[in-house]
């Protein structure tokens, strides 16, 4: 049976996609989500494994959103700008003779370089979505146990559901991402947790 030209076009187009061109944006936005679901989780766990109150929660949560988002949006920044200065200057290095030079700009405007702006508001967007989900979960529960297991259980499902995305998006295996994703996010809270916990133990004043 003859394969429809639609669906071969289809095939061929999906076949020649290079998922190379998304590593630049999908890096910081994967990365910015993981780390806001996971450090604002651990936050509120830390805080959860201490004090029993929901408002001591979601106040440390919420100002985790704030200083993470801008403190990855600052450093992916500052970290692909100096990229982007690097391979500027590598084109311009390359170059050898005056007539060579003046061919620069359109090269730079034909290379893929490296979006500073993109890549921080990438950031600040991604570590934003990710650390609403423990806020959300915790919110509106006024029972500390359930709180606690809400809080983990949708974490966790956050963490399959960002590593499903992430990877279809970079053409890899949903599965190894989502274990990647789950192993980090449990251990960060339950060392979070434990940790907060002894030292709280100890009668240290809060």
């Amino acid at each position: 049976m003859a394969t429809p030209k639609h669906d071969v076009g289809v095939q061929e187009a999906h076949d020649h996609i290079d998922y190379s061109q998304r590593s630049q944006w999908l890096r910081a936005a994967v990365l910015g989500a993981n780390d806001g679901l996971i450090t604002v989780a651990s936050l509120m766990m830390g805080v959860g494994a201490v004090k029993e109150d929901v408002k001591a929660m979601f106040l440390i949560g919420f100002a985790g959103l704030i200083a993470g988002a801008c403190s990855m949006a600052i450093g992916e920044f500052v970290s692909v700008y100096s990229q982007l200065d690097i391979e500027v200057s590598q084109m311009k290095r390359d170059k050898l003779s005056m007539r060579e030079m003046s061919e620069v700009v359109t090269m730079e405007k034909d290379e893929k370089l490296p979006n500073p702006v993109q890549a921080a508001l990438a950031s600040a967007l991604a570590f934003s979505l990710g650390a609403i989900v423990p806020l959300l979960a915790a919110a509106f529960i006024g029972s500390y146990k359930v709180r606690l297991v809400v809080v983990s259980a949708a974490v966790s499902l956050a963490l399959v559901i960002f590593g499903i995305v992430g990877a279809v998006l970079g053409g890899s295996s949903p599965a190894n991402s989502c274990v990647r994703g789950l192993f980090g996010g449990w251990m960060a809270m339950g060392i979070t947790f434990g940790l907060t916990k002894l030292i709280g133990s100890k009668g240290l004043a809060m």
